[in-house]
């Protein structure tokens, strides 16, 4: 890593809107060296007067809808309207090498060229169901900078549209038509939770498919319950390729915003994704010191070979593990 600067050259650097100093800020927090980790907690409280004035954008979809190609169109769109957008793409780690795979600035090569558009992958480490940790991090960071629109792409691996869900303040859930059944049972639980779900690649002469699956897709909404917001999650079709119904999707994300903020939802669920964060980070931070606790170490191996074994049942050796860690905390 560079040298690290000091919290008021960071804190300058990216309420300017200076790229390379946020981007400096996002490895900064995104590294596991105990001092970047105070550094980085010092530079969160800095900003953090400065943050949440955008819109949080999740977007996710199976495998082969086009997230890269639609993201990169609707980024268009946005920085066309003079808005300032970021973009969060999580990308797969190699578990060799811990480093992204995809690379989402080569798969969004036209955005990345955009004076008001930025983007910055991040691989996902171990981090669960394929988000990384700091993404919530990364947001505020993004939002002191003056970014208007924070969008979060998803791997779109099962657990992290949950996570990511949990982040956003709109979620939306891009689907093709004629995926066929076997896409059934990850649809129904992301489908529960999307604002709106727009089926992609309804391409010239894909139209008359993309609108059956769109009866399909509302007809399903229909049986899930409302969530008492206020907003009704939506169907729509789209064409990345084509610019086609791109528009038509910012104007419903506003409306949604619209629509919470005047019944308070908006602030409440605001409220409720900081105290989840709280609580995640504590769990993530336990698990650290578990693992890091000496005592703890220099047993694992020893229990971990009798539970492969079958010589001690996995649930007694993890209570050995944490009277370890109990007794020597």
């Amino acid at each position: 890593m560079k040298q690290r600067l000091s919290i008021q050259a960071y804190t300058d650097g990216i309420l300017s809107g200076n790229r390379m100093v946020l981007s400096r800020a996002i490895t900064l927090i995104e590294s596991n060296l105990a001092e970047d980790k105070i550094l980085s907690q010092e530079l969160l409280e800095s900003i953090l007067p400065y943050s949440g004035k955008s819109i949080r954008l999740g977007i996710t979809g199976v495998p082969g809808v086009g997230k890269s190609t639609f993201i990169e169109s609707f980024g268009k769109y946005l920085t066309s309207q003079q808005k300032k957008i970021a973009v969060l793409a999580i990308d797969p780690s190699s578990q060799m090498t811990k480093g992204s795979i995809l690379g989402d600035k080569t798969r969004m090569e036209e955005l990345s060229r955009e004076p008001l558009a930025y983007i910055r992958p991040s691989p996902t480490g171990n981090s669960l169901g394929g988000v990384s940790h700091k993404t919530r991090e990364s947001i505020l960071l993004c939002e002191a900078a003056g970014f208007e629109t924070i969008i979060i792409e998803t791997v779109g691996v099962g657990q992290s549209e949950t996570y990511v869900h949990g982040m956003v303040d709109f979620f939306l859930l891009l689907m093709l038509a004629g995926a066929g059944d076997e896409l059934q049972g990850i649809k129904k639980g992301i489908m529960e939770m999307a604002d709106l779900i727009a089926i992609n690649k309804a391409d010239s002469g894909n139209e008359t498919q993309a609108n059956l699956a769109k009866i399909e897709y509302e007809n399903a909404l229909h049986l899930f319950p409302s969530n008492g917001s206020g907003w009704y999650p939506k169907v729509v079709t789209c064409s990345a390729t084509e610019k086609r119904g791109i528009a038509e999707i910012w104007e419903l994300v506003e409306k949604h915003r619209e629509i919470l903020t005047k019944s308070g939802k908006f602030a409440e669920n605001r409220q409720q994704q900081n105290l989840t964060w709280m609580h995640d980070f504590i769990k993530q931070n336990l698990e650290e010191n578990f693992y890091r606790n000496h005592n703890v170490s220099t047993k694992t191996k020893e229990v971990q070979k009798a539970v492969s074994e079958g010589k001690k049942p996995p649930i007694k050796a993890a209570l050995e593990l944490l009277d370890i860690f109990y007794k020597s905390s």
